[in-house]
């Protein structure tokens, strides 16, 4: 609340309330829209006399960033106003506190969480560098919480933030020193990839509690954050998963993976059709978590069930046949073993080969299974390249192709089964078991 002595401004069409915070050069407080709707915004209040050079500009930045936004992760700039004493921006009102607050209080974060808020600061991120805006600040103070119920991610004071090409070159320190990445701190030229070692910190906060590279001083922090490792492709990362994150795209691309199971299901081809419904099961998973109407969330439901069921009699088909073409590779790779006699190394190799078999045939092998396929075939390919023609290259030839196939099939299998946000989604949904049961092939 406003300290004795003073209150919050008065802004036409609104009543303003309680103070939610305060910046270098603004403090925002809650409001209520005095019309009919009553609506409820955050108003940023900057005082016209505190304002130099740097925070006209950094204000006026913000105003032309947001004004030409609209993403459901991104704070919404409604309007703003002025008078002659303060300049107003009114913006969409997040119950739920900042993202700082939200860890502290939990102390940490867990993975299934935190993975749930990386997508959605990714896809505000990958927005913002599509349309070659940096946000330069990122911290968990400047992301908010759209509530505590159903927390939703969104991304806001964009003070620092401004359009950037990759041959800027800036000198200017911006951000806060314990997000800051290291070619900012040592002031030297930077671009958009400095927002991602800051997401990198803030995901290190959440999962542990605190930023990795606390200090004492600023000259302390600098040396700690030093480093010449290159930042890997963070929007495509499978643990951030932008594919599946979920939007109101979501039952659409599911539905179209449906259409296509279907179809490969009439054709009679058992393990494309099984295949697509569990990759369709990847996207109901977060089009479920998407869809707020009661009713049409059910009819969603109703629908997995159905799929589900499919996949559990099509697991079956697969299963079986399966087992044979194992024994068939079996029978073929022993003809191939008594014709190697004289190479010990494809020996070994094929013993690699029958290994990863058996493994496969274990409840739960899959992923060591795997490892020994791409092991095996890592040899076999070599010596494929240098063994002369003649029946043992055939037959060399024959097994190489079952294994890589075998080991598709399998990183399709392992991807599935790894897929432990999904399955967790799915529990709260009452439907864990049969999509377990259903895209793991035992």
């Amino acid at each position: 609340m406003a300290g004795p002595g003073w209150g919050p401004p008065r802004l036409d069409g609104f009543i303003l309330t309680e103070r939610l915070g305060s910046g270098t050069y603004a403090t925002v407080y809650k409001a209520y829209a005095k019309k009919d709707t009553r609506e409820v915004v955050a108003i940023k209040c900057v005082a016209k006399k505190s304002l130099n050079k740097a925070s006209v500009e950094n204000l006026l930045t913000e105003i032309e960033i947001l004004k030409g936004i609209r993403h459901p992760h991104i704070v919404q700039l409604k309007d703003f106003q002025w008078d002659s004493d303060n300049i107003y921006l009114i913006m969409e009102f997040c119950a739920g506190g900042d993202l700082s607050r939200f860890i502290h209080t939990r102390r940490i974060l867990p993975e299934r969480v935190a993975r749930v808020f990386m997508q959605q600061l990714a896809s505000a991120l990958q927005f913002l560098h599509e349309r070659n805006i940096s946000h330069l600040d990122l911290k968990p103070q400047n992301i908010l919480l759209s509530s505590l119920e159903k927390p939703h991610l969104k991304l806001a004071d964009f003070g620092f933030a401004q359009h950037m090409s990759p041959w800027d070159e800036k000198h200017v320190l911006r951000g806060s020193p314990l997000y800051m990445a290291p070619e900012m701190v040592c002031q030297r030229q930077y671009d958009a990839r400095v927002d991602l070692w800051s997401v990198g910190v803030i995901l290190y906060e959440a999962l542990f509690g605190q930023p990795p590279f606390a200090s004492r001083s600023f000259t302390e922090l600098e040396e700690k954050i030093r480093s010449n490792r290159v930042i890997e492709d963070f929007f495509a990362h499978p643990w951030v998963d932008l594919e599946h994150m979920p939007s109101g795209e979501s039952l659409a691309r599911a539905t179209a993976l449906v259409v296509q199971a279907v179809k490969k299901d009439q054709d009679g081809d058992a393990a494309a059709a099984l295949s697509l419904y569990c990759q369709a099961l990847d996207f109901f998973v977060p089009a479920l978590h998407y869809e707020m109407d009661a009713q049409r969330k059910e009819a969603i439901k109703a629908k997995v069930g159905q799929y589900v069921s499919r996949a559990e009699e099509l697991k079956a088909i697969v299963s079986s046949s399966n087992r044979a073409l194992l024994r068939q590779g079996t029978s073929a790779r022993d003809l191939l073993r008594e014709m190697a006699r004289d190479k010990p190394r494809l020996l070994a190799a094929l013993e690699v080969a029958s290994a990863a078999t058996a493994k496969e045939e274990e409840a739960g092998g899959e992923q060591a299974a795997l490892d020994l396929y791409q092991h095996g075939l890592g040899e076999l390919l070599v010596l494929l390249a240098a063994e002369p023609p003649g029946r043992r290259r055939e037959l060399l030839h024959t097994e190489v192709q079952n294994l890589m196939a075998r080991a598709e099939y399998l990183k399709e299998q392992v991807k599935m089964r790894e897929s432990r946000w999904a399955a967790e989604t799915l529990d709260k949904e009452g439907l864990s078991e049969s999509v377990r049961s259903s895209c793991t092939l035992q």
